[in-house]
């Protein structure tokens, strides 16, 4: 295993860490309740033998049983091997008494008396202002920390750059952030201005979804074929890995790994990575790939927001983007989870009234009433 700089502490981190959200599970749902528990924690624990040592879960993972088999894998003497990032779920949070309970329970089920990392979990602008600083959280989290309960302090993020780096200035005792970012998502959400703002700042950055959820990692023929041609080898997997652990502000790249083949093929890539290693036409085989993929786009949305906010309720780029990525990536599966993570029902496209009232406003003049029973069409049957 090779290791990274975290941020400003002294301490090394894999350069691979274990995401805990797509656990291998009985019935093959991905990030269902029914995990498998025996080959859950063997893959687990074959990680932190091979020297994983960050495992990342959330409250709500696995439909709140993420946790408690982390905890589970990491008796036995694993725990002093591994660091522990869980998140709180700032979206359930009504009063600042609420941060404590949740925190109990979470110590609880990972059978641990201190969380390593401890995360907001997936800000927005919103949730920052109306749920962390409205109800003084920052100052809770500085008292677990001051009693044991937590060592860092973090976030992780989802909303566009400006909420980012008015989160991230917004506090000055951040250990670590987490992002989304990948190959296809130099713009979108912190993006790599958000990768440079946080790591010029001192704090580690740990990277999500950096395969897409998968999606990256299992192109259309034309994107395989293109990565076929050159040499040495790599699978679409390990182009997008290699592309983010080329870049040494990444301190750690999380990777949902479900089975035992993905661990070891994911780790034996962890151990040819190096900061500074793609070459010049490696990149430009990146950007090829950026390039096909964008080709593939259904709606030209640029998620400008100009649209918003809809008069039902509709979060309409959010949709937009879902039904983008399907096409994009010939995936319905990803999108289709996110769809149903919906806590409220009017944010999805079956609300829309077709007012028409977004679309004089949209500068790539798309027919966003057209679109949105499509987009139900398609992703809304996997509601529960």
């Amino acid at each position: 295993m090779k290791f990274r700089s975290f941020g400003k502490l002294d301490w090394k981190c894999s350069a691979l860490g274990l995401g805990a959200m797509r656990l291998p599970t009985t019935d093959g749902e991905i990030g269902g309740q029914n995990i498998n528990e025996a080959e859950a924690i063997g893959l687990i624990r074959h990680a932190i033998e091979q020297g994983v040592n960050y495992l990342d879960t959330a409250y709500p993972y696995h439909r709140g049983k993420s946790e408690s088999l982390v905890g589970k894998a990491l008796g036995d003497g694993y725990r002093k091997h591994a660091r522990i990032a869980t998140k709180l779920p700032t979206w359930y949070i009504k009063s600042a008494e609420d941060f404590d309970r949740y925190l109990g329970e979470q110590l609880g089920r990972l059978q641990t008396e201190h969380i390593d990392f401890y995360l907001f979990h997936g800000l927005t602008r919103a949730l920052w202002r109306d749920v962390i600083l409205k109800h003084d959280l920052l100052r809770k989290a500085e008292l677990a920390i001051e009693d044991g309960r937590i060592s860092h302090l973090g976030f992780s993020f989802h909303d566009e750059y400006g909420a980012f780096a008015e989160i991230l200035n917004g506090y000055d005792r951040w250990t670590f952030c987490q992002i989304q970012y990948n190959y296809m998502d130099i713009e979108n959400q912190a993006g790599r201005k958000g990768l440079a703002l946080a790591a010029g700042k001192g704090l580690a950055v740990v990277i999500m979804e950096p395969l897409l959820g998968g999606g990256l990692a299992n192109p259309p023929q034309e994107i395989r074929d293109l990565f076929n041609s050159v040499k040495p080898k790599r699978s679409p997997a390990e182009w997008g890995l290699q592309w983010l652990w080329d870049q040494p502000e990444v301190s750690v790249v999380l990777s949902g790994m479900g089975t035992m083949e993905q661990v070891q093929e994911n780790l034996a890539s962890a151990d040819r990575s190096e900061p500074h290693q793609l070459t010049s036409p490696d990149l430009q085989v990146i950007e090829e790939a950026r390039r096909s993929y964008s080709n593939r786009t259904a709606v030209p949305c640029t998620n400008c927001n100009y649209c918003m906010p809809c008069p039902n309720g509709v979060d309409i780029p959010s949709n937009l983007e879902m039904y983008n990525h399907a096409h994009r990536y010939d995936d319905v599966q990803a999108p289709r989870i996110r769809y149903r993570q919906y806590t409220d029902a009017q944010q999805r496209a079956e609300a829309c009234v077709a007012c028409h009232n977004c679309e004089p406003l949209c500068p790539q003049k798309i027919t966003i009433s057209e679109w949105m029973p499509k987009i139900s069409a398609l992703l809304g049957e996997a509601r529960p």
